[in-house]
């Protein structure tokens, strides 16, 4: 039975065929009690291995699933950090625009401006209207 499974493992890696011959190497199988272990070549990470309905079924080993649970928890933290970043830029954004707006006593003043000069203004060309002559009709 083991030699039917060494073989179905290895008829696998060969129908691969040249696209995947790199990918094949990387990794290296090997003959265990359970089934196979399954080595990364360049990385050094190993699965557990099991032949089921002709097929080899890998899981990662459980010393690799909780470095992979670290990282996704390290990930985690990272993200929570960035959120509370970004709410504080929010909020310091949204500080800083609602300081640069004018307050309820310099907005008053400056359209008392804006009144006056138009009030001249208004004045100065009812002033012209009156020095300039009637146009005549014909």
């Amino acid at each position: 039975m083991y030699a039917k499974s060494l073989i179905a493992a290895a008829a696998l890696v060969l129908a691969t065929g040249a696209a995947h011959a790199e990918q094949a190497e990387r990794y290296r199988l090997e003959k265990s009690a359970d089934g196979f272990v399954r080595m990364d070549t360049q990385t050094g990470a190993m699965s557990i291995c099991e032949q089921k309905d002709a097929q080899l079924v890998c899981r990662v080993a459980a010393d690799e699933r909780s470095a992979f649970q670290d990282e996704i928890e390290r990930l985690q933290g990272q993200v929570k950090a960035l959120d509370q970043r970004v709410a504080k830029l929010e909020n310091s954004l949204s500080a800083k625009l609602e300081s640069s707006l004018p307050s309820e006593e310099d907005f008053n003043r400056t359209m008392g401006y804006m009144e006056r000069f138009f009030r001249s203004f208004m004045g100065m060309v009812k002033e012209m209207q009156k020095d300039e002559p009637a146009p005549q009709k014909t």
